[in-house]
């Protein structure tokens, strides 16, 4: 089952608020104990609220200075490595968006310019539109990328007919130099079977009678 997604606006409701801050910071203190037993990294947690007195601390205030000393210890580059703000992070995002505004904005340009491709070929000539020059120059464009597309599968389906048919005269070039299967020969007949009176006649000659 999905999830509802989540509308990041300020709460307006206090008991509904209050009820979301308990369960988020609940979560996030438990999300970096989960960090640092899983990648086995030093990290703590400070959160300061309007509902309690102190500070939530986490894991203790001997630990949050370990880790804030470890911190300050280091070289001003390490420090600052992976560090972001406010600014940084939407500027990233913004970045981020600006990529994936261009890119659905290129796929849209495409789809309309295959369906003018469609409608061209539908009425045998080019239809009336709103392009301009430059949508002119992208459905030439795009008439250019189909034919070299459609004689690229051309010739993958050339070749794969001119192997299968090399194929295929290899295997009856060979049949024809194989030598002959050895004919079926009948079997042998089965002995003459020896008559009771022919057994009889033969004892007496041996002398058995």
């Amino acid at each position: 089952m999905t999830t509802k997604k989540l509308k990041l606006a300020f709460i307006e409701k206090d008991i509904a608020r209050k009820l979301a801050y308990k369960n988020r910071k609940n979560s996030l203190v438990k999300k970096v104990e989960e960090l640092t037993t899983l990648c086995g990294i030093d990290a703590c947690a400070i959160i300061y609220g309007p509902y309690d007195p102190q500070p939530e601390i986490w894991p203790s205030p001997s630990g949050v200075q370990n880790v804030i000393s470890k911190f300050k210890t280091a070289s001003e580059y390490e420090q600052r490595k992976k560090m972001v703000n406010q600014e940084s992070f939407l500027k990233e995002r913004i970045s981020k968006a600006e990529k994936q505004l261009n890119k659905q904005w290129r796929d849209n340009k495409e789809k309309e310019t295959t369906m003018l491709i469609f409608q061209c070929l539908n009425a045998g000539g080019i239809v009336p539109n709103d392009s301009s020059v430059a949508g002119l120059n992208d459905l030439a464009l795009m008439i250019d990328k189909n034919l070299m597309e459609i004689g690229r599968r051309i010739e993958i389906s050339d070749s794969n007919s001119n192997i299968h048919q090399s194929q295929g005269e290899n295997q009856i070039t060979t049949a024809q130099f194989d030598p002959p299967l050895p004919l079926l020969q009948p079997p042998p007949p089965p002995p003459p079977t020896v008559s009771d009176v022919d057994e009889v006649e033969m004892m007496s000659r041996l002398g058995w009678l």
